[in-house]
């Protein structure tokens, strides 16, 4: 009998105990995980780093606890480069894989593609790296129905400034440049940046001689090239992203004597360098942060990261994804809730440090509403170039890591 209480009592305390420690598991994760969908392009150059930044931030986020207790579970997608497949994408987040936000993709032409399901579907959706005027300025115009997209990137607008910006300092200024062409592929998000290159331009003192819009498609740069030598600018302004590769190669092969400065997309993955065989050397890019410069506390230990965990440094929609994984788990803490309306209340008032400055999105009442804001304090950008093999600062001052150089074929004309 008191062998019997004995064993009984000893299995209704280990029960017990089991019991206890099945509670404590259940109640640290009791609440459902906070789901983001990241729908990219993962074998392009410069979209290959969203997924990669945006799950190294959840693991970062997890490895911290969560947020109050829940996990970040990434979902991930990829586009295939595809308008078509990115609303598929897009549709199955939210409807099969119920996914609490969306992080998607570069091309802008995707992106105008997904604000009008982000809307149907209720679901809060941030870009990391499009840049179309067109995506902030539909949220200002119908804010009631459009109010679920973000542009977590630098508008098209903005983008032209930070190149007019850091032109101002380095070519005129420093070199005492005096014209430019414009060369930019045809597609929606430099329709805007060269208005703004033809505005801004001529104010900091660089004459526009010719403006070339080229299909994404060009696979002879030849003609083009030839064209604008004619042209003898001291320096080509560039907006080029789904191509980089092809005009950087031929720019070396036939050694054309003017510089590239501007906006060049692939060029802000480390992997271009290679994918160029180093043909990259000498040309300039605008970022939003880079390889050893630490815009913020954050962003030399994330490129080290990610660096360690992939192989290389990330392209800029890497540092965007990353802090937008970081800025979307901060709203759903702030507003208590995963609730669409309540977490676009919460992103609305997103002030964030992360690895690209300090994020914060325009109201309602700005033409670029919810996209995030430009100036000194906030986002204004850095101009890098290739360098022996490496992507080092050139501007601002504060940040830069070494003087411009140029490859021995570049001809100054001062």
């Amino acid at each position: 009998m008191n062998n019997a209480l004995s064993v009984a009592l000893r299995m209704t305390l280990g029960l017990a105990a089991t019991s206890a420690v099945l509670a404590t598991s259940s109640a640290a994760f009791a609440a459902d995980p906070i789901r983001i969908g990241v729908i990219a392009e993962a074998q392009a150059i410069a979209g290959a780093s969203i997924p990669q930044a945006a799950q190294l931030a959840a693991d970062e986020i997890n490895a911290s606890g969560g947020v109050d207790g829940r996990k970040i579970e990434i979902v991930s997608y990829d586009n295939h480069s595809s308008s078509a497949d990115s609303v598929r994408a897009f549709q199955r987040a939210v409807n099969e894989d119920k996914v609490n936000a969306v992080i998607a993709s570069y091309i802008s032409e995707v992106v105008l593609a997904l604000e009008p399901w982000a809307s149907r579907l209720k679901t809060p959706f941030v870009t990391p790296g499009a840049a179309s005027n067109e995506i902030s300025k539909s949220v200002h115009a119908d804010y009631a129905k459009n109010k679920y997209t973000f542009h977590g990137y630098l508008t098209s607008a903005a983008l032209a400034l930070s190149v007019c910006d850091a032109a101002k300092d380095l070519l005129v200024e420093k070199m005492h440049m005096k014209s430019a062409v414009i060369m930019s592929e045809d597609a929606a998000w430099t329709k805007p940046l060269d208005v703004g290159y033809e505005e801004c331009l001529p104010k900091i003192g660089l004459k526009v001689l010719d403006h070339i819009r080229f299909s994404p498609d060009t696979t002879d740069f030849t003609p083009i090239f030839n064209k604008i030598e004619g042209s003898k600018p001291d320096v080509i302004i560039t907006g080029i992203s789904h191509v980089g590769v092809q005009p950087t190669v031929q720019w070396k092969n036939q050694q054309v004597p003017i510089p590239m400065f501007g906006i060049s997309s692939q060029a802000t993955n480390e992997t271009f360098g290679k994918d160029t065989n180093q043909a990259a050397e000498g040309v300039l890019y605008q970022g939003v942060s880079g390889p050893g410069v630490a815009v913020t506390p954050k962003s030399v230990p994330f490129a080290e990261n990610f660096k360690k965990k992939f192989g290389n440094y990330p392209s800029y929609a890497g540092y965007t994804a990353y802090d937008e994984v970081y800025y979307i788990a901060d709203a759903v803490k702030r507003a208590g809730s995963t609730d669409a309306d309540k977490l676009v209340d919460a992103l609305e008032k997103t002030d964030w440090e992360g690895t690209i400055g300090r994020v914060q999105f325009y109201g309602k009442d700005d033409p670029f509403t919810h996209s995030i804001k430009y100036g000194k304090g906030l986002i204004t950008g850095l101009m890098l170039q290739w360098q022996d093999g490496k992507q080092s600062a050139v501007w601002p001052k504060e940040v830069a890591k070494v003087d411009i150089k140029f490859p021995s074929f570049i001809k100054l004309s001062n």
